[in-house]
C-alpha cells in the first residue's frame, strides 16, 4: 500500500477476473477504515486480539460488534479470527458474524489430514 492509486487500479483488476479479496487482521497494524471504502474487497477478517476477550472486555466486545456492523452496512462478510470457546462463537454469531475460524473449530492440520477431518464431520 506504499501506492494506493496503483493498488486499488491492481485490485481492482483483480476483482474484474473473478477474484476474492479480503483484508486479514483488520484493525491491527496498516489495516485503516479507509480502506474499507476505497479497495474492492469482500470480506474481512477480524483480529483475533479482539475476539479473545470479547467475554470480558466490553471494549472488544464493542469494537467486535461495531466492526460486524459497519462490514454489513458495507456489503462486506466478516470472518472471525482466533474463535477458542464456545462463549466467543455465540457472541459472534448473536452479532451475525459470517463465518468464524479459530481452534474451537479444529487446530492446524497437515493438507493430507483435512480430508479425514471433513469426512469425520459428514458423520456427526
Amino acid at each position: 500500500m506504499l501506492n494506493p492509486d496503483v493498488a486499488i487500479e491492481i485490485f481492482n483488476a483483480l476483482r474484474n477476473i473473478g477474484v476474492e479479496l479480503a483484508i486479514d487482521d483488520f484493525g491491527t497494524g496498516y489495516s485503516s477504515l479507509s480502506y474499507l471504502k476505497l479497495l474492492p474487497i469482500q470480506r474481512l477478517k477480524l483480529d483475533r486480539t479482539f475476539v479473545k476477550d470479547i467475554e470480558t472486555d466490553p471494549n472488544d466486545a464493542a469494537i467486535c460488534s461495531a466492526t460486524i456492523a459497519l462490514a454489513h452496512a458495507l456489503g462486506i462478510e466478516v470472518v472471525a479470527e482466533g474463535v477458542e470457546t464456545e462463549a466467543q462463537r455465540d457472541y459472534l454469531l448473536r452479532r451475525e458474524a459470517d463465518l468464524m475460524q479459530g481452534f474451537l473449530f479444529a487446530k492446524p492440520m497437515p493438507a493430507e489430514a483435512v480430508p479425514v477431518f471433513l469426512n469425520s464431520l459428514r458423520a456427526v
